[in-house]
């Protein structure tokens, strides 16, 4: 069975993309986001042989698009071996069924969010990540699956059909409420797990950044330049879904941890954030949001406001943020149209394919990391080696010596720490209060 599958795989899906213009959207932002939506299409394995866009006032409430748009959808089908149209929007399950009913049996009806769910049941790798894509699947695409009764079995391949849920989609749904519960309790034993680890990096002292960015910006070709971490790095949307972490080391000799995260992209639904919300919480919980824009792309500052904006979302806006823009072996825009009010300190330009600028980058990651930080050595007395913990907590402890009557400790401390340790500073840069 597994054969007939990837052989099933093999053929391509033949797509048509449909885009509305409506409300604030105008002609050049639908076709933007079409050029998008090929780009996702490629990604899960399609190939886009037709485009169909259609101004109105509002969405049709029955087939998003008029009666006469979905009839010339249904003609180009027929004329062109189509087997998938996906729209550029969100459907309801009454809106899929009557556009399936109208384009015909053979072609398969699907949206944007379900085209991104493929692509994330392709990519994902770790056991979260495929519990996730399954949950997702079952609460978003199973519903939508109502009244093709025992066509459900068309769900063995194609495009918005894949992933490790795919089979729990063909079993009756009154076993689809329990399937979702137990992967939510699995995900959440998960999140506990999470937890713990985040945790105890967290009492390690070190500082945590994350790389967040739009999809496709290059950021696991980063963290490959710089911690050879050997991720999937392809020029593809949503090559990386979990996140993955490795350990750096400044050229001042301090540790930092940097975390790949998944990319993000324009209409991201939110039950789809909702989904992934343990994978995106790296975001959160980092010291230091590095975020990377894809500087050769026509679109790249929209794509920043986007990034900006669910970085926003999940609450993360007010921490340091280094700008670095990549590609730039690509060519890349003005300092002055780089559409951010960042200080030229915390704006890099750089290629991480080829290595141009990452030192330059790299300083400035180091300035921020260091900032109010500065190296003291202190020596505790034995009776006071419980305090060696706090040290810990509180600071950046680079190396630690055992005497016979102290502890010495070096340590890269900012102005809490070198405050509550000061009594056990032997060259604290500051002066000591008097008593």
């Amino acid at each position: 069975m597994s054969d007939s599958r990837e052989k099933q795989n093999e053929i391509k899906d033949r797509a048509v993309l449909v885009g509305v213009v409506w409300g604030s959207e105008t002609q050049e932002s639908v076709d933007r986001s079409l050029d998008e939506l090929e780009g996702l299409l490629n990604t899960a394995g399609g190939e886009c042989v037709a485009r169909l866009t259609q101004n109105k006032e509002t969405p049709d409430v029955r087939t998003v698009v008029g009666s006469g748009k979905a009839a010339e959808l249904a003609y180009l089908c027929a004329c062109n071996d189509i087997t998938l149209v996906v729209f550029d929007c969100e459907m309801s399950p009454s809106q899929i069924r009557n556009v399936e009913d109208i384009v015909g049996d053979k072609v398969r009806v699907i949206d944007r969010s379900m085209l991104i769910l493929d692509i994330f049941a392709l990519h994902a790798v770790t056991g979260e990540g495929k519990l996730q894509v399954e949950l997702a699947q079952l609460k978003y695409t199973a519903p939508r699956l109502v009244g093709h009764g025992t066509e459900l079995s068309r769900l063995g391949g194609g495009i918005g059909t894949r992933g490790p849920g795919e089979s729990k989609l063909e079993t009756d749904r009154r076993h689809m409420s329990r399937r979702i519960h137990a992967l939510e309790s699995q995900i959440a034993e998960m999140e506990k797990n999470r937890k713990t680890m985040r945790a105890s990096r967290e009492r390690s002292g070190i500082v945590e950044v994350a790389i967040a960015g739009y999809t496709n910006a290059g950021k696991s070709t980063l963290l490959n330049r710089l911690t050879d971490a050997g991720i999937l790095a392809e020029d593809k949307l949503f090559a990386t879904l979990d996140p993955t972490t490795r350990k750096y080391t400044l050229p001042c000799g301090e540790s930092i941890l940097l975390t790949d995260t998944v990319g993000f992209i324009s209409k991201l639904p939110h039950h789809l954030v909702s989904a992934f919300r343990s994978t995106l919480e790296e975001v959160c919980h980092a010291d230091i949001l590095l975020i990377l824009t894809d500087a050769s792309d026509p679109n790249f500052r929209d794509q920043l406001a986007v990034t900006e904006k669910l970085i926003a979302d999940l609450g993360a806006a007010e921490k340091p943020i280094l700008y670095v823009f990549n590609k730039c072996d690509r060519g890349f825009a003005e300092i002055g149209r780089i559409g951010t009010q960042a200080p030229d300190d915390n704006v890099a330009f750089i290629s991480a394919l080829t290595g141009q600028g990452i030192e330059q980058m790299i300083e400035k990651l180091e300035a921020m990391v260091t900032d109010g930080k500065k190296r003291v050595t202190y020596v505790i007395p034995n009776r006071y080696a419980g305090e060696l913990n706090t040290l810990y907590r509180l600071a950046t402890v680079e190396s630690v010596d055992y005497g016979a009557e102290s502890i010495t400790a070096v340590a890269l401390a900012d102005a809490r720490a070198r405050g509550t340790m000061r009594r056990f500073a032997i060259d604290d840069p500051e002066p000591k209060e008097e008593d």
